[in-house]
């Protein structure tokens, strides 16, 4: 095999194996069947995420798998598959989740969150939750609650006292 053909395929495993070990999140995708405008669809809806797709070869992707130590995940890789990248936790299992329930030809199949490898029914439960933004939006109102009610409390003692 010529040796320039070997460097390629060598820098793309690293660049794999680097992008699954830096990813908070990663998620394997059937895309078969899709046309080119829904590939296209699905691609502007997760870069608005700042979820990245790309199309590797499977036996590259189960070598870098193996390299990072996701060794689990090359038993679904086969047939034609994209690898979803995002450094949000949630990002890629929630876009693509909500994507195939109006494209039933896109199957998720398995993926990486936080440096763990998971199944398909994880994935629909990280799919279900907020992204990060979301996340804090929701902790802070929890911790805003008690002050707010406290608040409330106080104000109505005070508007007690004063029509006394």
């Amino acid at each position: 095999m010529n040796q320039a053909i070997v460097e390629s395929k060598k820098a793309i495993v690293s660049e794999i194996t680097e992008k699954l070990k830096e990813s908070e999140s990663a998620v394997i995708v059937e895309y078969r069947g899709l046309t080119v405008k829904e590939v296209t669809e699905l691609r502007r809806a997760l870069r608005d995420e700042n979820v990245e797709m790309k199309v590797y070869k499977n036996k590259l992707s189960q070598r870098a798998a193996t390299e990072a130590g996701f060794e689990e995940l090359c038993e679904n890789l086969t047939g034609p598959n994209a690898l979803v990248f995002s450094k949000d936790a949630t990002a890629p299992a929630r876009v693509l989740s909500k994507f195939a329930k109006t494209h039933d030809k896109l199957i998720l199949k398995a993926g990486t969150v936080e440096g763990k490898v998971v199944d398909l029914e994880t994935l629909k439960t990280i799919s279900a939750l907020p992204n990060r933004e979301g996340m804090i939006s929701m902790l802070l109102s929890c911790l805003q609650s008690p002050v707010r009610s406290f608040a409330c409390v106080v104000k109505a003692v005070s508007d007690s006292k004063e029509s006394e």
